[in-house]
């Protein structure tokens, strides 16, 4: 019978693949029996599995090591981890268990950073990177951390104004990042970033401000792509217009030795999702050493900003199919036991598609659907994936006692945070219950109940109930 879910699955991609297999007729997340999770906690659920984690990042760190010491780079590489991809705990104290540095984007993550490190899980010598339009709070809190002796927190100037408030209050020494605005992609709705300087105020404003300040030394270029890292005309072209800027720069400034490529790489969001990672970082690599060689400059040490790319493959979300609904002949709704709004607001607020399968019935003959969130909204639905302009799962008979169990995977990055995660949520739906998949010293899998799903009270107090 080649009409079943698994016959089209198998047909269309690899399969099974990294992260995903079955198991008699389940399937697998990581090597996690999802039907055990199910089990246990019921749906919603939301999982994260650390490991995945620190899996990216040793991937990512190896990817430019061994590109850079194949094309005999003499400069450093540093990876940042972008918090306002997850702020949870967990996630911070895994990836610093992995010795990495920081980005932050507000004065509440620079409180992030304080609790950090009275929970002793970073000293003051970690590189703290500073990025956006700062607030007056924002920049308060930047320069307290300096003052209090983190050494290497580095403050991405926004404008010059940024600087007036930096010399008024930062009491010592500090290195200072400049951010370049980019160019948007054509089919953008405007034509240059908001964040940063023009590329021609760069050198002027160098030359006037901080050429021979006394307190202020430039250490870093920072250019960032909204759309991240991919092998585009567009990419390669603000790339090495930043490169030309940083050449320049460079020849004036003893002082700066690093670029940061702000922008992250892509992660898996379907099946057939194919990307050559190895391919892109030897190109990077490749492109920053020869405008330097061009430019008779010493090549930079080379930052990157990775938040997706570092915690987007740990994520998924279960729920489960509570009702069919036939609304017309062409038109077969899924009705889940949440709100895509709420819980994946990405995929109402900008398109976003995630990895979509089945946890069960795999053998059954599948059918196009549309999913549908419990919210009153018109747009609470999914109805497309990356590959298909369509949505296609399993069919079964109301009368099957196990439900259907939909699975959206690599969803650990932004949902939590644009949803506001135990906050209000649309319609007063609850966020869903949170397990953490950890790996013990025997390797062995273990789930951990990290949050129990949003009760009523809890929302009601915040509405002042």
């Amino acid at each position: 019978m080649a009409n079943r879910y698994f016959d089209l699955i198998d047909q269309t991609f690899y399969f099974p693949q990294e992260g995903f297999d079955l198991e008699d007729g389940y399937l697998l997340f990581n090597g996690m029996p999802l039907k055990h999770l199910i089990e246990k906690y019921g749906t919603p659920l939301k999982i994260t599995y650390m490991p995945k984690i620190g899996a990216q990042i040793k991937k990512a760190r190896n990817l430019f090591t061994r590109a850079m010491k194949s094309a005999g780079y003499k400069g450093n590489y540093y990876y940042c981890y972008c918090t306002k991809s997850s702020h949870f705990s967990h996630v911070l104290y895994e990836v610093l268990r992995h010795q990495v540095h920081l980005e932050t984007s507000s004065a509440f993550d620079l409180d992030l950073i304080r609790k950090l490190y009275d929970n002793r899980k970073i000293e003051k010598d970690i590189i703290v990177v500073c990025n956006g339009f700062k607030t007056q709070a924002y920049m308060q809190a930047i320069a307290d951390l300096i003052n209090e002796g983190f050494e290497n927190v580095i403050p991405v100037l926004d404008n010059e104004e940024e600087l007036r408030f930096y010399e008024k209050t930062i009491k010592g020494h500090c290195n200072l990042g400049i951010r370049v605005a980019t160019e948007e992609e054509p089919n953008f709705e405007f034509y240059t970033s908001r964040l940063g300087f023009r590329s021609i105020e760069v050198i002027p404003f160098f030359e006037k401000k901080l050429a021979h300040h006394p307190k202020f030394k430039l250490k870093m270029l920072h250019f960032f792509v909204d759309t991240g890292i991919k092998d585009s005309l567009y990419y390669w072209g603000e790339l090495n217009k930043v490169l030309k800027l940083y050449c320049e720069l460079k020849s004036k400034s003893k002082d700066l030795k690093a670029i940061n490529i702000g922008g992250g790489m892509p992660i898996r969001n379907s099946l057939g999702f194919e990307f050559d990672y190895k391919y892109m970082v030897k190109e990077i690599v490749n492109n920053i050493l020869s405008n330097c060689e061009e430019e008779g400059v010493p090549e930079p040490d080379i930052f990157t900003e990775f938040g997706k790319y570092t915690v987007g493959e740990s994520g998924a979300h279960i729920f489960s199919v509570l009702a069919q609904k036939r609304q017309n002949e062409s038109e077969l709704w899924y009705m889940i036991d949440n709100s895509l709004m709420t819980t994946l607001p990405d995929s109402w607020g900008i398109g976003e598609r995630f990895i979509l399968l089945p946890i069960n019935k795999w053998t059954n003959e599948y059918g196009r659907v549309n999913i549908g969130g419990l919210s009153c909204d018109n747009s609470d639905y999914y109805n497309s994936e990356v590959h298909e302009s369509q949505v296609y799962l399993p069919n079964y008979p109301a009368s099957d006692k196990e439900p259907l169990y939909l699975g959206f995977f690599h969803t650990g990055a932004y949902q939590d945070s644009l949803s506001g995660y135990g906050g209000i949520k649309h319609c007063l739906i609850p966020s869903p219950k949170h397990v953490l998949i950890y790996k013990d010293n025997k390797g062995n899998l273990v789930d951990v109940l990290y949050q129990e799903e949003q009760k009523a009270d809890q929302m009601l107090k915040i509405l002042g109930y």
